[in-house]
């Protein structure tokens, strides 16, 4: 069957324009732009990668961009220098980039956030209205999920949304972001038994585990919609959990990687921070 390419960048390229737009009535309007603050710590390669990519990002699209990067810092100075931010009116939204270093408790940080600042959405206060339907601040690469599909005109209400992957970050909130929207949820995992009988029965496949190319054609429904999540570097090549030149020809859309769901979470941060600095005047986006 034929098969259509969910194009991530084009459709963060549509979005970004749009953020920009409202980036710079909220400059005009209160004489400042929209700012981010991201913390990294380290010398990891892949989290400096991130970071200059967001930093790239929030730059072209009237984000002001403020990197505090240490090399070393201990918890307790990480703490200090979060609540500063949080105290800082300049400042609109925090980013903290993980992973942070082994000695350093990452749930500690993150709820040191203001969760009103907090770009990323981990905080419990922020999870916690996402799950109980409230939406705020939501976690950036599930929320560029549901902005591509709905994009793409992929109806989400009363489908059957498989989620490969239960962290944290993606498939949790990712799960609770499909159940807001009417489509029923089947999450699975390393310990999930039968996996193939679950996911053949997706009308939307989401896959984020990190495993290279471990969804197979066999395992995928004809016609079903396909989100790859996951990324990794193999034979230093990038590529995604869905193994794309055989699955492709069973879906009836399906993301590549790169260029799929990667630039919508990059655009989710832009879209966070101007969200976040909106509310903290008592306006939404």
């Amino acid at each position: 069957m034929s098969f259509k390419i969910i194009d991530g960048k084009e459709i963060a390229d549509s979005l970004r324009g749009e953020l920009a737009k409202k980036a710079d009535q909220y400059s005009k309007k209160y004489g400042k732009k929209p700012t981010l603050a991201v913390v990294k710590i380290g010398d990891n390669p892949a989290t400096k990668i991130y970071v200059n990519m967001k930093e790239k990002a929030c730059n072209d699209n009237g984000i002001e961009f403020i990197g505090h990067y240490h090399e070393k810092i201990s918890e307790e100075e990480l703490i200090e220098l979060i609540e500063n931010l949080n105290n800082d009116e300049k400042v609109n939204a925090i980013l903290v980039q993980l992973p942070l270093p082994e000695d350093i408790d990452d749930n500690e940080i993150i709820e040191k956030i203001n969760p009103e600042k907090d770009v990323d959405g981990f905080t419990y206060y922020n999870v916690g209205s996402m799950y109980t339907g409230t939406e705020r601040l939501l976690p950036c690469t599930p929320l560029g999920v549901i902005r591509m599909l709905e994009r793409s005109g992929i109806e989400i209400e009363g489908k059957h949304a498989v989620i490969i992957g239960r962290s944290n970050i993606v498939g949790k909130p990712l799960a609770a972001l499909f159940l807001k929207r009417h489509a029923t949820v089947t999450v699975c995992h390393s310990r999930t038994k039968n996996l193939k009988e679950h996911t053949r029965n997706a009308d939307i496949l989401c896959a984020a585990t990190g495993v290279p190319k471990m969804v197979k054609a066999s395992m995928v429904k004809k016609g079903a919609v396909v989100i790859d999540i996951g990324i990794s570097r193999v034979d230093g090549k990038v590529v995604g959990d869905v193994d794309f030149d055989n699955v492709k020809e069973k879906a009836s859309y399906i993301t590549p990687v790169p260029g799929g769901v990667g630039p919508m979470t990059i655009t989710m941060v832009i879209h966070n921070t101007l969200q976040a600095a909106l509310s903290q005047k008592g306006e939404y986006l």
